[in-house]
């Protein structure tokens, strides 16, 4: 009994919080290696979504409830789940309160909480119609009903939710601008000549792109109606959509007393553990270091939650799986209009700005031989190497769909330590409608660019 309240008190093995990707898969790979253990998942929200095809909601899926993760996926493997608020941890005794008034010992602890979005603190920002990017069922269907009865949408942020908001919202026929801070759309993922593609194809779709200015005000009464910028001008705005970031969700940590990082995210180590050797952290709320720098970034991708999933669901109590997360690779993908991108590890510039001195090789080829045959697309590779040793630290890449597994190819190169040698030298199998050319492979051609230059 507190304050009045008869608690009620359950005990587990592995206690979750959180039911997004990092938090379910998590929950799945601790049954699957520890099927002796009891594993429950406690989360907010009564139905989660698939986060990264939240920007298709308004246009191609048409409904939230089309992008919705099934709680089968859990169920079928002995998971429980409570839908609850964690309120408090003690970390000493092990217990995790809720807002329900459950109290919950656990043996292994892992924080999942995700990641929330950057507000825009500007005059007008509590108008009506004004939108971020929430995990959240009903908040989501708010701005698809919005975004449907809407003439003209406002996009602040042009990074890869934003362009996608943008590219799906114009298809609807709408009127879009997006306002982004910087010179180009994407252009803290992509080279200059990739964000220019991405741009080309947005302007094709009639999008109005405003770039190096930023959201200065939003104005009207009760509902936003004008977005004020930095040049001066006012856009019309029936609903703003704001994209300019996430920061991890570590309240509930900082209240516990983990220690946090430079990026804003829970420290842990390789095996995602954190300064309390009985809880782990992943996803979102965990902070990355950089594969390359190896400094703290704030990196978010639900392919990197999933990985550091697997590896602590593993090692919860032994080190099943003596596989590290040894540092962090931003993979990115992305459609705009008609062209599909990908990114792997450091472009060009960031190369240069943390101080690489690097080669380029590059390639453009059609994906499918010959060329003439129906649906063949251009494909454009980038690779960056370093000068000393050849090795690769970036790609990116622009065509059709199969970069979605050429990015993916290049990412595991990256992983590797694979040099341009070995990837001018590597074995690939070629099909007339699935691949380039075996003589122009656009990977290998790409490399063999970039070693006559090493030289």
């Amino acid at each position: 009994m507190q304050g009045g309240v008869l608690r009620l008190v359950e005990k587990t093995d592995v206690l979750i919080i959180g039911g997004g990707p990092a938090g379910l898969l998590t929950a799945i790979f601790s049954k699957r290696y520890y099927p002796d253990k009891r594993v429950v998942l406690i989360r907010r929200e009564k139905t989660v979504l698939v986060p990264c095809a939240i920007p298709y909601i308004p246009n191609t899926l048409g409904s939230v409830d089309k992008n919705i993760i099934p709680d089968q996926l859990l169920e079928k493997e002995g998971v429980e789940i409570v839908i609850d608020k964690v309120i408090k941890v003690n970390r000493e005794e092990r217990k995790v309160f809720t807002a329900k008034g459950s109290e919950w010992v656990y043996d292994k602890l892992v924080l999942a909480t995700g990641s929330e979005p950057v507000k825009l603190s500007v005059p007008g920002s509590d108008l009506g119609n004004i939108f971020y990017i929430h995990r959240n069922k009903e908040y989501m269907e708010k701005l698809k009903n919005a975004i449907d009865e809407a003439n003209d949408v406002v996009i602040v942020g042009g990074g890869f939710i934003g362009v996608e908001l943008a590219d799906e919202i114009a298809k609807m026929g709408k009127h879009v601008t997006i306002v982004e801070l910087l010179p180009h759309c994407m252009m803290r993922n992509f080279d200059l000549e990739f964000c220019e593609i991405a741009e080309t194809e947005l302007r094709k779709l009639g999008v109005n792109i405003m770039t190096g200015v930023r959201t200065t005000a939003f104005e009207g009464d009760n509902k936003v109606k004008a977005v004020s910028i930095s040049d001066g001008r006012k856009i019309d705005a029936d609903v703003v959509v704001v994209s300019i970031g996430m920061k991890p969700n570590v309240e509930l940590a900082k209240q516990m007393g983990l220690k946090i990082g430079e990026s804003g995210g829970i420290v842990v180590d390789e095996y995602m553990r954190t300064s309390d050797p009985n809880i782990f952290a992943v996803g979102d709320c965990a902070e990355k270091i950089d594969f390359f720098t190896r400094r703290p970034v704030a990196m978010m991708l639900a392919s990197i939650a999933t990985a550091e999933a697997r590896v602590a669901g593993a090692n919860l109590y032994e080190l099943n799986v003596v596989k590290r997360i040894a540092g962090t690779i931003g993979i990115f993908s992305t459609v705009v209009g008609d062209v599909c991108f990908g990114v792997a590890g450091l472009t060009e510039a960031e190369a240069k700005k943390n101080g690489f001195e690097v080669v380029i090789g590059e390639a453009i080829t059609r994906d499918k031989h010959p060329g003439t045959m129906p649906g063949a697309r251009d494909i454009r590779v980038k690779l960056v190497f370093s000068r000393h040793g050849g090795y690769l630290i970036g790609g990116q890449v622009a065509g059709g769909p199969s970069i979605g597994e050429i990015i993916n190819l290049l990412g595991l190169a990256i992983q590797d330590n694979l040099t341009a040698i070995e990837l001018a030298t590597m074995q690939y199998g070629t099909h007339p409608k699935l691949t380039a050319a075996p003589l122009v492979y656009p990977v290998v051609v790409a490399a063999e660019n970039a070693l006559r230059k090493i030289g």
